[in-house]
């Protein structure tokens, strides 16, 4: 008996080492992928912190030698990045609540009621992601110009209002996983689609919408093309063409450029962190049985 017993514990003490040995490994692959990932946004630090004299030196130095933090004072009293931020944020906002209002509600129309050739218009709908937006940019172009758009925020804002294919397909697959039976029980009671929409779908679909949120204020926030093509007053500029102060023909004033960069960069990173968890959850097209 003692012999078994020393056999079963040595094989159990081998599958523990196993164990271990495979966690350690995963353990230091994830850090070398961290810091692969993560050098990027180190180079642009250590860039930010540079002088000119620093940044021009070969071979270039990993390690600031001397820390200008002053570099990000200076960067924001280039130009009146208060001014680009305030006009950046108006419409991220715009376009966040457009986006949510209007795939939500298309979305639902395309999960929850039936009606003669849903199936057909939802796969048109799908279809339109196949389109390059660069074919359609000179037509949007000639359009908005000739309604008088152009130095406006209306061509970056009320498209928005209008549904994209990605974010129906999103919310309608979310949709889905919604029982049938609390839509039902909320007909018998009297309620509208409009009802059902705003009180029942929209509280069940809130990872959903949270994942909607994230894209919609990163695609805008970070949007150079648009406010490039339609705005050309500069105090209608927003972040992405405020930093373009900083590139000159002649020269790159990499330091500010870097530095402008990582601010302009940090709300993505703190809305990505405020809603992670229900993009998480958004993600997975079948968490709204959950509800």
């Amino acid at each position: 008996m003692s012999v078994i017993s020393n056999k079963k514990t040595l094989y159990f003490e081998s599958v523990k080492a196993r164990k271990r040995m495979s966690q350690t490994i995963i353990t230091v692959i994830l850090i070398l992928g961290s810091i692969l990932i993560l050098s990027p946004v180190w180079w642009m630090f250590a860039t930010s912190v540079k002088s000119m004299g620093e940044i021009m030196q070969f071979p270039p130095t990993f390690i600031p030698k001397e820390w200008h933090f002053e570099n990000y004072i200076d960067t924001w009293k280039a130009a009146p990045f208060t001014r680009y931020l305030f006009n950046t944020i108006i419409i991220s906002l715009c376009v966040v609540i457009g986006n949510v209002l209007s795939n939500s509600f298309i979305a639902y129309g395309f999960a929850k009621i039936r009606f003669k050739g849903r199936n057909v218009l939802f796969a048109a709908v799908l279809a339109t992601m196949m389109i390059p937006g660069f074919v359609t940019m000179i037509p949007h172009y000639v359009m908005y110009s000739k309604m008088g758009w152009l130095n406006t925020y209306l061509p970056l804002i009320i498209p928005s209002f209008f549904g994209s294919a990605f974010n129906i397909f999103l919310l309608r697959q979310f949709y889905l996983g919604i029982p049938n039976e609390l839509i039902e029980a909320a007909k018998i009671d009297g309620a509208n689609h409009f009802y059902i929409w705003s009180r029942i779908m929209i509280p069940l679909a809130k990872p959903a919408i949270a994942t909607i949120t994230i894209f919609s204020f990163n695609g805008t926030w970070n949007d150079f093309l648009g406010p490039l093509l339609y705005i050309n007053d500069d105090s209608l500029y927003t972040l992405q063409l405020g930093l373009q102060v900083f590139k000159g023909q002649l020269e790159t004033q990499w330091n500010y450029l870097m530095a402008g960069s990582l601010l302009v960069l940090l709300p993505v990173i703190i809305i990505f962190f405020i809603f992670q968890r229900y993009f998480i959850e958004g993600m997975n097209l079948t968490s709204g049985s959950k509800g």
